[in-house]
């Protein structure tokens, strides 16, 4: 891991109600892979309702979710089950009165844990009885916070995921992950050079003051960014079946939707790039 100078990123809920796993209730057929797309309506944390988009591939056994927030920001996860990674992207729109380009991109990059989110063969086969009606989570999750202290060089980045090219394309200047995350993939053979430590003064990241409390926009400071994932499916359900033998058997019927949000926190060298952060 080499240490990265100054860097200047570039502008860029019961639901078993009506989804069912499909074909039919004894789970996937065999052999049966593929992209798919389901395109659902979710409420927001807020009360608001719009439109989510997710997309299964179980040939590259990944899962892409995407939606927009009122605000009109757009928030994608992607989860690379090959790699072991999952990949936030947002993309804000700026504010040009206050010397912003039309929009700024930022990627965080972490480490994708067993049973965060159902497996893309299971996602490949969602359906919807009713395309109108509002999902609501089931489940809460609690609040992670996540603190940045690494940077991802995007021209060495297909050497952690190769979603990393297209995904965090406009944020190429701004992606981020942590260390631990990144000691964990360099143990599983990824290439440390594709890690960046972040800027050192200051080496510690907790003596910076958060952008909200720095006056001068041209000062570095510690970025806060908050997103939300209103509602994706995160546990398959079974049910149970006692064969003419006797025997009890379970096959999948349905999935638990989830609801989780993240904080992420991390080191900007201008709080020009940060200026969301006066708001929250």
């Amino acid at each position: 891991m080499r240490s990265l100078g100054r860097r200047v990123p570039h502008p860029p809920q019961l639901l078993l109600l009506l989804l069912l796993l499909i074909p039919g209730l004894q789970g996937p057929a065999a052999g049966s892979s593929g992209l798919s797309e389901l395109k659902v309506r979710v409420r927001l944390p807020d009360g608001q309702v719009t439109e989510e988009s997710l997309q299964a591939d179980s040939d590259a056994d990944c899962i892409s979710l995407e939606l927009h927030k009122p605000d009109g920001t757009l928030i994608s996860f992607t989860a690379d089950f090959k790699r072991d990674v999952k990949i936030f992207r947002a993309l804000i729109l700026g504010e040009l009165e206050k010397g912003q380009s039309q929009f700024q991109a930022l990627c965080f990059i972490t480490r994708l844990h067993h049973n965060e989110i159902i497996p893309s063969e299971a996602m490949a086969k969602l359906r919807q009885k009713n395309p109108r009606a509002v999902r609501q989570a089931e489940e809460v999750r609690g609040l992670e916070q996540l603190r940045m202290d690494m940077a991802v060089n995007f021209t060495k980045g297909s050497w952690l995921s190769p979603h990393i090219h297209n995904v965090c394309a406009e944020a190429r200047e701004a992606i981020y992950t942590r260390e631990e995350d990144a000691k964990f993939w360099m143990e599983r053979g990824v290439d440390g050079s594709i890690f960046e430590a972040l800027p050192s003064p200051p080496a510690d990241l907790s003596s910076l003051r958060r952008c909200r409390h720095v006056g001068d926009r041209w000062k570095p400071c510690l970025c806060h960014y908050g997103l939300n994932l209103a509602w994706y499916p995160c546990l398959l359900k079974y049910c149970h079946n006692r064969e003419p033998s006797g025997r009890l058997s379970s096959y999948k019927c349905g999935i638990r939707s989830c609801q989780k949000s993240y904080n992420f926190d991390y080191y900007v060298p201008q709080k020009q790039l940060c200026l969301w952060d006066e708001d929250t």
